[in-house]
């Protein structure tokens, strides 16, 4: 097929899109007959890779309805489409790749993606692919839901090895919480990690712990006058709470309670969370917690109402053909593969980062946390009010 060919059939396909999805003004005319004003197209792109075609709407036309229509994109162009653009001039792009069925994890190749990112945190490759990358410093809060299987765990494992090979112990201190004591037993002894939880006294030490961090981290706001920690003139670790299975813990009411002020207040004092769980519930992720985690990753779900609950509409849909399908909720639903990474191979790369004295911070010999750890913090407490 030539390329001016191509250019035609493509406007003509996305013509009949538009047509389809209702994405038109309408007008009439003086002798009683309608006119559709439709969007404009700019220019289409062809590549080896892709077909890009730039359009723009009309005046009085909705954008919302693009997002809500995308379905016919789909419908005309198939599943590889992405949209891109706000208010008026926006690009679909049609990627002719496709999703790999595998993509091993390689820290090496995926260094030079993490420049210029503070706290990397890798999801997976695009049908283009390419990678989807984003910074905990400004998304601090993620939720990652599926069924085993699916490739959650391994998705926690690739994300954690990424931000220890990123950072120093100095830089990242790191928590986690493993009630099933069958996720996290790899990241001990290494530097970055302060602690692993497999027990619930130990959660609720380690979570007072980082609570306690939280005001100390406030008033150190308070005192500079700053709005976050990078500004302060003495450097803070970043702090990353991860913990797999957190319906285990949800129905104490005090974790739970930490567990959202952490989430809430945590992003402009270096504290960042991932907290995931095989099957999500309304009674579990209220509506106050899922409001906090902005970033949600659906792997394959049971069924479309779990789907719905994580965010990810669509994710009960993924074959069981393909672990490691998942789809991400950031601005916009987007499906990926995840880096897949073996147990065997994560404990060869963390071995060089273990040490020999490494002690966990919260063993049951850890004296009992005092009533204070329980105290409620406001935003008043964090953040220093520089009109005042």
């Amino acid at each position: 097929m030539s390329g001016l060919w191509a250019k035609l059939m493509a406007r003509k396909k996305i013509i009949k899109a538009f047509r389809s999805a209702d994405l038109h003004l309408t007008y009439k005319m003086s002798d009683g007959n309608e006119r559709l004003i439709l969007p404009k197209i700019r220019n289409v792109t062809i590549t080896d890779a892709s077909t890009s075609i730039t359009f723009t709407l009309p005046n009085g036309l909705d954008p919302k309805l693009l997002k809500k229509n995308f379905y016919v994109f789909e419908q005309y162009f198939g599943q590889n489409v992405e949209l891109d653009g706000e208010v008026k001039r926006f690009t679909l792009t049609v990627n002719k790749g496709s999703l790999p069925k595998e993509l091993n994890y390689n820290y090496v190749k995926l260094e030079p993606e993490l420049e210029g990112l503070e706290m990397p945190i890798v999801c997976g490759k695009d049908c283009a692919g390419k990678w989807m990358i984003y910074d905990a410093i400004t998304e601090p809060n993620c939720l990652i839901s599926g069924e085993p299987g699916a490739g959650k765990s391994t998705q926690l494992r690739s994300i954690l090895a990424t931000l220890i090979q990123h950072k120093t112990p100095d830089q990242l201190h790191i928590y986690l919480g493993d009630l099933k004591m069958s996720e996290f037993f790899l990241f001990k002894d290494v530097e970055h990690v302060k602690s692993v939880c497999v027990y619930p006294e130990d959660m609720a030490r380690m979570l007072a712990h980082i609570h306690r961090e939280l005001k100390r981290r406030g008033e150190l706001l308070n005192k500079h006058r700053v709005t976050h920690i990078t500004k302060l003139p003495k450097a803070e670790p970043f702090i990353l709470l991860a913990i797999d299975e957190i319906v285990m813990i949800m129905d104490d009411k005090q974790m739970k309670k930490q567990i959202v002020q952490i989430t809430s207040l945590g992003r402009a004092l270096g504290i960042y969370c991932i907290l995931s769980l095989q099957r999500p519930s309304h009674d579990i992720l209220d509506t106050k917690i899922r409001g906090l985690l902005t970033v949600r990753m659906g792997f394959r779900t049971t069924d479309a109402s779990n789907s719905k609950i994580i965010g990810t509409p669509g994710s009960e849909r993924i074959s069981k053909t393909t672990p490691g399908r998942f789809l991400v909720k950031r601005d916009e639903l987007t499906e990926l593969q995840a880096p897949y990474l073996t147990e065997e191979d994560a404990e060869e790369l963390l071995d060089k980062y273990k040490s020999d004295s490494w002690t966990d911070m919260f063993t049951k010999e850890v004296a009992k946390c005092s009533q204070s750890d329980s105290e409620v913090l406001t935003e008043e407490d964090v953040f220093y009010d520089a009109t005042k």
